[in-house]
């Protein structure tokens, strides 16, 4: 068991915030108020006193930084595994994997990248695991209530989630990490040890995808309306 944290606890279904309404292309993950990044993943300071206690072993320092990350990982990787199931167990993952690794942390300023880094990798190990043992995911439900006149709305996202889906995780990734996580594409660049222009060129690979595919689905009922 990881000091100071528990598992995650299997719940069954995801927060209904996900994908509610037909949000803009250009900002994919910006559902509603309620689902903004939150200002603390926009300008967050390292505690690095903190950091460095736990790197010497202090499990209740520990258990402060665990508790922070597991409520900031699960979402993103919700996001990025597109499961909640896997999304729970690559955030378990990643919490084993920091205390295991965290006394080889060199600069304790770092400690976000360095993370969130443990993080992408444990979601692409859970995703090459369940490609390889698990054909059938069980993916994000959508079980907020349906107003009588609320069918567009289910139909735009149901596109929305389509079109993430169709997405490589590589390229979902960086979408998650920037849109969703807030996080600037220098430090995406770090957290996935790849260049700048490589960052950028997936996030446009992404977005151009994703309006391509929005395009592709509309264009049936376009037709059909003008029938």
């Amino acid at each position: 068991m990881i000091p100071g944290s528990s598992s995650i606890p299997r719940s069954g279904k995801a927060d209904p915030g996900d994908f509610e309404g037909a949000p803009r292309v250009g900002d994919p993950y910006r559902m509603k108020a309620s689902d903004e990044p939150s200002p603390r993943l926009r300008k967050r300071v390292v505690d690095t006193e903190l950091v460095k206690r736990a790197q010497h072993g202090d499990r209740e320092a520990f258990g402060q930084l665990a508790a922070d990350l597991a409520a900031r990982f699960l979402p993103v990787a919700r996001r990025i595994l597109r499961d909640l199931d896997l999304a729970e167990d690559a955030t378990q993952r990643a919490l084993v994997a920091t205390w295991r690794d965290l006394p080889r942390l060199r600069d304790p300023a770092r400690f976000d990248a360095w993370s969130y880094r443990l993080l992408v990798r444990a979601c692409y190990a859970e995703g090459r695991r369940a490609r390889t043992w698990s054909p059938n995911l069980r993916v994000l439900p959508a079980d907020e209530p349906v107003a009588p006149d609320g069918f567009d709305a289910i139909h735009d996202r149901d596109q929305l989630e389509t079109a993430i889906r169709r997405l490589s995780v590589d390229h979902r990734t960086v979408l998650v990490l920037h849109h969703y996580a807030d996080i600037p594409l220098d430090r995406v660049a770090e957290i996935l040890e790849i260049p700048v222009g490589t960052v950028y060129s997936r996030l446009h690979h992404a977005m151009r995808a994703m309006r391509a595919s929005l395009d592709a689905d509309a264009r049936p009922a376009r037709a059909e309306a003008t029938s």
